[in-house]
């Protein structure tokens, strides 16, 4: 038939093809007749069929008929107006939904003060383990590399001038007053809050959240308030620990490379450093870790029943958290300028 059409010479108008002659036609042979009449220019409409069996009627029609139809518009990219009001659409979408994970721990929250015995205490401490104690060797090896990196950069500066003496006030005020609570909060972020997500979000996806619900417990009483707890407890004692460390780190280059002694250095930190800026570093670190808290278990508690859905809620995890921390820490500047 290929053979047959090929070598066919097609007249000009109207054109009838006579198909008596056929044993047999299926798709494929309809869309070579459809396409060589369309090489040869004759359009399907200008074609008359003459000497086809009427069952084979049908998957002519249905094969040209889709052959003929118009393709589906590819529609255009939505402009950066449309992709704005979906951002706030979905933004404002959530709402709703954290209101009611709000107004769900702090009702968790209400019950556990008013009868403290309802609190797990054996899970907070679990969670206060995995949160803190765990958490003490790396957050001392980033505090003090960061230490030893800021006073070696600083000091270079300050050299020039010989006031090496000035490496304490800087360091010390910058590890208590920001580097601390910040390089914690966002080491909370990358590790305790993703595995708050995920390991919720396990939960959900194994059903066990429904068990405990089934068994009339509260997932933010078992779930919840113990990763909070947990978390608001040790993020200021590592905070503390940190501007320790921190600190130490610069005295190890303030002694090495701008011969400033050990107890030169002590002396000079007691003069500098007060206790305020201390604390306000130290009063900051609760926030950030109630606000990570509660956005973990919240993604966690958003994760669908499938696997996939537990990474990319980790992620916005992460994500969102470290945009709440930089946030909060923009606000304590702007509404605590006294403590610069």
């Amino acid at each position: 038939m290929d053979q047959a059409l090929a070598g066919a010479v097609w007249p000009k108008g109207r054109l009838t093809v006579d198909g008596a002659a056929l044993t047999g036609l299926d798709s494929a042979g309809v869309m070579l007749l459809y396409r060589r009449l369309q090489a040869a220019g004759v359009s399907w409409s200008q074609v008359d069929l003459a000497g086809f069996d009427a069952e084979r009627l049908p998957l002519l029609d249905l094969v040209t008929d889709r052959l003929t139809a118009p393709g589906a518009a590819v529609p255009a990219p939505p402009g950066w107006l449309a992709r704005l009001g979906r951002w706030v659409s979905e933004a404002v979408g959530v709402l709703p939904d954290w209101l009611n994970f709000l107004g769900r721990v702090g009702a968790a929250l209400w019950q556990v003060l008013r009868r403290p015995a309802s609190l797990r205490g054996r899970e907070t401490v679990v969670q206060l383990e995995a949160v803190g104690l765990r958490a003490v060797p790396i957050v001392a090896l980033m505090t003090f590399l960061i230490g030893v990196v800021f006073a070696y950069l600083l000091g270079i500066q300050i050299e020039k001038y010989g006031a090496n003496i000035f490496i304490v006030d800087g360091v010390s005020m910058a590890m208590a007053r920001e580097l601390s609570p910040l390089l914690v909060a966002i080491l909370m972020a990358g590790r305790s809050g993703a595995a708050f997500t995920a390991q919720i979000g396990a939960m959900k996806v194994t059903e066990e959240i429904d068990a405990i619900t089934t068994l009339g417990l509260s997932p933010m009483q078992v779930l919840v308030l113990p990763r909070l707890i947990a978390i608001v407890i040790a993020m200021p004692l590592l905070t503390f620990f940190g501007d320790v460390v921190g600190i130490a780190g610069s005295a190890v280059v303030a002694a090495s490379q701008l011969d400033i002694t050990l107890v030169t250095f002590v002396n000079r930190l007691k003069d500098v450093l007060p206790l305020d800026m201390v604390v306000y570093g130290l009063y900051k670190a609760p926030v950030f870790a109630a606000a990570i808290a509660l956005i973990a278990c919240r993604n966690g508690f958003a994760v669908s029943r499938d696997a996939r859905s537990i990474g990319e809620r980790t992620t916005s995890t992460v994500v969102s958290s470290l945009v709440a921390v930089i946030l909060i820490n923009a606000l304590f500047a702007i509404l605590h300028p006294e403590a610069t």
